[in-house]
């Protein structure tokens, strides 16, 4: 579970678990909170469009959807990507993308060309960029990667609470192209984000050991093997079942507010008590997770905030009142916080190093194809009966069913693979160790001595000496 030099994968590199990887952080923080807000924030300029194009809602909508399509679609082209070139090179790439879709949507004259360009463009780009963070964060934290996990991930709700506000400032003061335009260049500071991504260098001798290892990893641009593990398998199941109901809540608690009779500013302000709480729970599971106890149960730590996010949406969809609404954002905030710090977490857990870059790519895919049939599967519901209320506790069930999914699979079918190696490579490496130099076993005792005494800094200990053929000149 060590960080890696090239993007490939080869092992002999500790995580410097600090130094540069804060500034790896600072930028995975700013990456997260571009990919996970500016799709809801680019909702702000949508009356603007349907004035200026003549269209509906349901129209205007198709530019947030196309948006976290890409940014979950595209996971096995960043994985071929990043395996191919390496983070960096493509983090630079995304934010000229990000940047270049927002400018040229400022001059489109229809709506089908702002889907290809603030759509397609600038959902490629923040996927370019979203995904190498993320697998840079992985190879500079170790010990402390839960609470980096966290604080990163705590980048969507603070730049939320940022964004939307300034959507509203730009669209009224330079109207929705002159928005477009700004938002666009606020989006090239995720080229200054990727600049941060330096790649960890290796030991001179573990590379000239290990170069026809390396060249055999970097042929596979992308790793279907992650499938031969249940873990992963299990996860992926998992996850899927959880996307599909984990985005509903925040989508209809305004207009469930709303259709209770409250104002259009006080129903919105229950999006920024949400908000508020996930920006300080967020950081905090992440320092729960790194617990030397903790740690290792993090797959149930997950389960646990996925059944409480699941029992949440069940309270809320009882909610009659503002009073009750606003109950219901503050434990769903909490438990949604949860959730976004530590399903990377695991999934780092379950795979590794080595094989993340591949299984974030194919994850992201598998729960591209949630998003997109969670909430418009849950507006046809509230079509159909009228009630948010069933809309809440079908969410409330698929969360909870994840979850179980989840805990269930890990704790009957992964919990005897956990003393095994993650990898070949590794299983390998533990092959040459026992069968260098044929060493017999008094040898391979003088040969632990000798390691053990030049790794201290004290040559004696408790008043004993070793002897060995460098210490007996």
């Amino acid at each position: 579970m060590g960080a890696v030099v090239a993007d490939d994968g080869p092992s002999g590199v500790k995580a410097p678990d600090g130094g540069w990887g804060w500034a790896v952080l600072f930028g995975c923080f700013i990456i997260t909170g571009f990919s996970y807000a500016f799709p809801k924030a680019v909702s702000v300029f949508f009356k603007e469009l349907i004035r200026e194009f003549g269209i509906g809602y349901s129209d205007t909508a198709w530019i947030s959807s196309i948006l976290l399509a890409m940014l979950y679609g595209t996971g096995p082209l960043c994985s071929v990507c990043v395996n191919r070139f390496g983070c960096r090179p493509v983090m630079l790439v995304g934010g000229l993308f990000a940047s270049m879709g927002m400018v040229i949507a400022s001059f489109c004259t229809s709506i089908v060309q702002i889907y290809l360009t603030a759509g397609v463009i600038t959902g490629l780009g923040l996927a370019l960029n979203f995904q190498p963070s993320l697998i840079m964060l992985n190879r500079y934290f170790d010990k402390r990667r839960p609470l980096a996990n966290g604080l990163s991930a705590a980048g969507s709700p603070v730049f939320l609470c940022a964004l939307s506000p300034l959507g509203q400032i730009l669209q009224h003061e330079y109207g929705w192209r002159g928005g477009f335009l700004i938002l666009g260049g606020m989006l090239l500071n995720c080229c200054v984000c990727g600049a941060l991504m330096r790649p960890l260098e290796a030991p001179k001798k573990s590379e000239a050991t290990k170069e026809p290892a390396e060249k055999k990893v970097k042929k596979k641009l992308l790793d279907f093997s992650v499938f031969k593990d249940g873990g992963f398998v299990i996860y992926t199941l998992a996850a899927s079942i959880m996307v599909l109901g984990l985005f509903v809540p925040p989508v209809f608690v305004v207009s469930y507010a709303k259709d209770l009779g409250y104002q259009d500013t006080k129903a919105a302000f229950l999006l920024t008590i949400l908000g508020f709480i996930d920006i300080f729970a967020r950081p905090i599971c992440g320092m729960v997770a790194g617990l030397k106890w903790v740690r290792p149960r993090c797959v149930y730590l997950f389960s646990f905030a996925m059944i409480f996010n699941g029992f949440t949406d069940l309270m809320g969809s009882m909610s009659v009142d503002y009073g009750g609404l606003v109950v219901f954002c503050i434990f769903f905030g909490i438990s949604y916080g949860m959730v976004g710090a530590l399903q990377f977490e695991v999934l780092m857990a379950i795979v590794g190093t080595q094989k993340f870059s591949s299984a974030i790519g194919l994850v992201l895919l598998a729960e591209a194809m949630a998003v997109l049939i969670g909430p418009p599967s849950a507006g046809k519901l509230l079509d159909a009966t009228g009630r948010y209320m069933f809309v809440f506790i079908i969410a409330g069930i698929e969360v909870t069913t994840s979850a179980l999914v989840l805990a269930l699979g890990n704790f009957f079918c992964i919990k005897k693979k956990s003393e095994e190696p993650h990898t070949k490579e590794e299983a390998a490496e533990r092959e040459e160790l026992n069968k260098s130099e044929d060493k017999t076993p008094e040898d391979a005792k003088v040969d632990s001595i000798e390691v053990e005494q030049f790794l201290k800094d004290e040559p004696e200990k408790n008043g004993e000496v070793v002897t060995n053929p460098e210490t007996c000149v």
